[in-house]
């Protein structure tokens, strides 16, 4: 029987395998779809131990929800096409079903998740039916008044939001929208109360350190005492001649200086670090800097995106729907984040597996 591109294309689609896999396992079993499934599984159980070993780093996210309690669930394969597989999909949606039966205190990441969602066998099947590594990364669960959950971009980011105060519909749609804005912007706290006293130190003195670095978005006055002194001994003649010629705008003096000047002066600003961060109006620069921060990490500090005015914080967009609404907890999956990735090049690996046939 001839083994046709699409007879292939649909047992690619059914098990994920490989191509030129899935066209010999037809070639072998005479086109028959179910005995070319079943020889993909045999020769996969050869491959189990080098499939261990390999990366997977894409994958999906995926929600289940029940009553008041929801769970997002992050499971990899090796690579995007067999995360939009059908197959894959399914069983994505069959762990965080599971996920759901487990206590909230268990959830986490590891190997031992398998273990714990007692999926072991089913992991294995998987792997050898789609031809890929598979693994259940980790979960997490909420409950609380309403729980709203969000998927966007197919699987590649999954939220959950728990509240309590409320759990009419108003504050449902509110919590949806929410998790919308947490996919969108990725707020790392809920509100500025979550922020540890050592972690809002470190952010201060990070944002101080960058301050220093940057000598020329410093207050002018300081940065006239650090150009003086960079003039008297620090910088080049060129350096210098240049300032003299550009001072009467401080603003353009940066595009005209050498790369060496800059961080010359930043240099002197570190070295100055002491006196320079008890004057009033740099330590008013840094509070500003760490203020913007705030609203950027912090969920009910940032403008919610569907402000009409372009303004109103997500804060005040939950207080206009119900005040008694307070945000107790919020999970954001993003596929693959903080893991390697291989690269591919799908067309180069088709082109050269059709070279070799």
């Amino acid at each position: 029987m001839a083994i046709t591109a699409s007879m292939v294309k649909e047992l690619r689609e059914m098990t994920g395998a490989g191509m030129m896999d899935c066209k010999k396992a037809l070639a072998e079993t005479d086109g028959n779809m179910e005995a070319a499934v079943e020889v993909l599984k045999k020769s996969g159980a050869v491959k189990m131990e080098k499939k261990a070993s390999r990366i997977a780093a894409e994958g999906v996210a995926k929600v289940a929800v029940s009553g008041n309690t929801a769970v997002v669930v992050e499971v990899n394969s090796e690579t995007d096409f067999v995360a939009k597989n059908a197959t894959f999909q399914e069983f994505v949606q069959e762990v965080a079903d599971k996920a759901l039966t487990v206590p909230a205190e268990k959830a986490g990441d590891g190997e031992d998740l398998v273990a714990l969602l007692d999926m072991k066998a089913q992991i294995e099947e998987k792997t050898l039916t789609i031809g890929e590594k598979l693994s259940i990364r980790r979960f997490q669960k909420v409950s609380g008044d309403c729980v709203a959950s969000y998927i966007h971009g197919g699987g590649r980011i999954g939220v959950l939001v728990a509240a309590d105060g409320a759990s009419d519909d108003a504050a449902k749609e509110a919590l949806t929208n929410v998790a919308m804005q947490i996919a969108a912007m990725n707020p790392q706290y809920i509100s500025r109360a979550d922020i540890s006293a050592d972690e809002l130190a470190k952010i201060r003195e990070i944002t101080l350190e960058s301050a220093l670095n940057d000598p020329f978005s410093l207050p002018k006055p300081i940065l006239q005492k650090l150009i003086d002194k960079a003039v008297a001994g620090v910088w080049s003649a060129e350096d210098v001649a240049i300032y003299e010629e550009k001072k009467s705008n401080m603003n353009y003096l940066p595009n005209f200086l050498s790369d060496e000047a800059k961080p010359q002066l930043a240099a002197l600003a570190l070295a100055d670090k002491d006196a320079i961060s008890s004057d009033k109006i740099f330590t008013g620069l840094v509070e500003g800097r760490v203020s913007k921060q705030m609203k950027e990490i912090c969920l009910l500090d940032q403008v919610y995106v569907k402000a009409e005015d372009g303004k109103q914080s997500v804060g005040q967009y939950l207080a206009s729907v119900n005040k008694a609404i307070v945000i107790t907890k919020m999970v954001r999956f993003e596929v693959g984040e903080g893991m390697e990735k291989k690269q591919e090049n799908f067309a180069a690996e088709v082109a050269a597996q059709m070279a070799g046939n």
